[in-house]
C-alpha cells in the first residue's frame, strides 16, 4: 500500500485530486478528527459526495463554497455514501437550498430517516438493555442514557424523496462512468464507486488506509453479525486493480487496494483470535472490551470499542467458536466452545 503524493488540503479548502474531482477535508470533533468529501465537476453542474457533520462550522463552510467554487452552476446531485453523521449530516439543508436530487442506497436512506425522526422512549430503553447485557457500570449506563438519540443532534432532517442506488448501478461523474459496489459491515448498504476507465475507487469508509473501519453491533440489532458481512463484502473488490487510486473518507488517497484488503482480513482474523483467547473463562462483553482495548476511552470511543467487541463476539457465536449464555439479570457471558 502506498500513499498518493497529493498534499492534504486545509480544512474547508478544496483541491483537485483527479480530473474533475475535488478533495474537501472537514474537521470532526472526535479522536478521528477529519472526514474527506468529494466535489465532482460534471461540466454544467456539480455533484457532492458526502456532506460532513451537521454542525455550525461545517454549515458555514458550505455557505462559503456555494458562494465561491460552486457559484454559477447548479448543484444537481447530493450523494450520501452512508447514513453516518459525518457523511449525511447536511444532506437535508443542501438538498433544500440547491434543489438537488438526493442519491442513496435504500437501506442507508431508511436508516438515516428513521434515526433522525426517532424520539421514542424505546430508543433509550433499548440502549439501557444493551448496556446492561454488556455489563457496563451503572454510571456509564446512566450517562449514555442521558445522551438520548445523539444522532439527531448532528444530522439535518432527511428528505422524504430520494433516488435509490444499488449494487451494479452505473453513474456518470466528471464525464466518466462509475459502477456502484455496495459495502456492508461498517454500515448496512454503503455506496462505493469504481471507474475502471479512470482506475479510481471512491471507497467511502469501506476500505481505509492505516486504520480499520469501525465494524460494530448496535442496540437496534444486538445479535447482528456485521463482521461477517464486512469480510464477505471485501471480496466484491477483487476486480478493482491493485494500482487503482483509492479515495477514502478518512486519512489520505492511496494505491495498493488488494494488499490493503489482505491486511484488513488479517487484522480481523487476529482480533478474532484475541477475542477467543479473552473468553477462555466465561467473560462479560465489557471485560472482553477492556482486554481488546486496554486504554482510556472517552464516551465516543467507548461506543465504537464496545460495538466492535460485540462484532467479534457475535462472529464467533455464529461460527460456533464461543457460546453466549445469559444470566437471570440479563447479562451475557461468553465462553470458548
Amino acid at each position: 500500500m502506498q500513499r498518493v503524493a497529493i498534499e492534504v488540503p486545509e480544512p474547508g479548502k478544496p483541491v483537485a485530486v483527479a480530473d474533475g474531482i475535488f478533495w474537501l477535508r472537514l474537521k470532526l470533533p472526535f479522536a478521528l478528527d477529519h472526514v474527506n468529501l468529494w466535489i465532482v465537476d460534471d461540466g454544467s453542474s456539480w455533484t457532492l459526495i458526502d456532506t460532513g457533520l451537521g454542525d455550525a462550522t461545517t454549515k458555514a463552510i458550505w455557505d462559503d463554497l456555494l458562494a465561491g467554487l460552486l457559484h454559477g452552476r447548479p448543484v444537481r446531485r447530493v450523494l450520501a455514501t452512508h447514513f453516518h453523521p459525518d457523511h449525511a449530516g447536511n444532506i437535508g439543508s443542501l438538498v433544500e437550498r440547491t434543489g438537488a436530487e438526493l442519491l442513496m442506497s435504500r437501506t442507508e436512506w431508511l436508516t438515516a430517516r428513521m434515526l433522525v425522526l426517532d424520539t421514542s422512549d424505546d430508543f433509550v430503553a433499548s440502549g439501557r438493555r444493551f448496556d446492561l447485557a454488556c455489563a457496563l457500570p451503572e454510571d456509564l449506563i446512566e450517562s449514555r442514557s442521558r445522551r438520548g438519540n445523539y444522532y439527531r443532534r448532528n444530522v439535518d432532517p432527511i428528505p422524504y424523496r430520494f433516488t435509490r442506488l444499488q449494487a451494479g448501478d452505473r453513474l456518470e461523474l466528471a464525464g466518466t462512468m462509475f459502477e456502484v459496489i455496495v459495502g456492508e459491515g461498517h454500515s448496512p448498504e454503503q455506496v462505493t464507486l469504481h471507474s475502471r476507465e479512470r482506475n479510481l475507487l471512491i471507497a467511502a469508509d469501506q476500505v481505509l488506509p492505516s486504520i480499520s473501519p469501525n465494524v460494530a453491533v448496535w442496540p437496534s440489532e444486538p445479535d447482528a453479525d456485521p463482521l461477517g458481512a464486512f469480510q464477505r463484502t471485501l471480496a466484491r473488490y477483487v476486480d478493482v486493480a491493485d494500482d487503482a487510486m483509492v479515495l477514502p473518507s478518512h486519512k489520505t488517497p492511496f494505491t495498493g487496494l488488494q494488499q490493503r484488503i489482505e491486511q484488513l482480513q488479517r487484522h480481523h482474523d487476529e482480533r478474532l483470535e484475541a477475542t477467543l483467547a479473552a473468553c477462555r473463562q466465561p467473560s462479560k462483553a465489557v471485560e472482553v472490551m477492556v482486554r481488546l482495548f486496554p486504554r482510556a476511552l472517552d464516551m465516543h470511543q467507548l461506543s465504537f470499542a464496545l460495538g466492535e467487541t460485540l462484532a467479534h463476539l457475535n462472529r464467533l457465536v455464529v461460527s460456533r467458536g464461543i457460546v453466549k449464555e445469559t444470566d437471570a439479570a440479563g447479562v451475557n457471558f461468553y465462553r470458548a466452545a
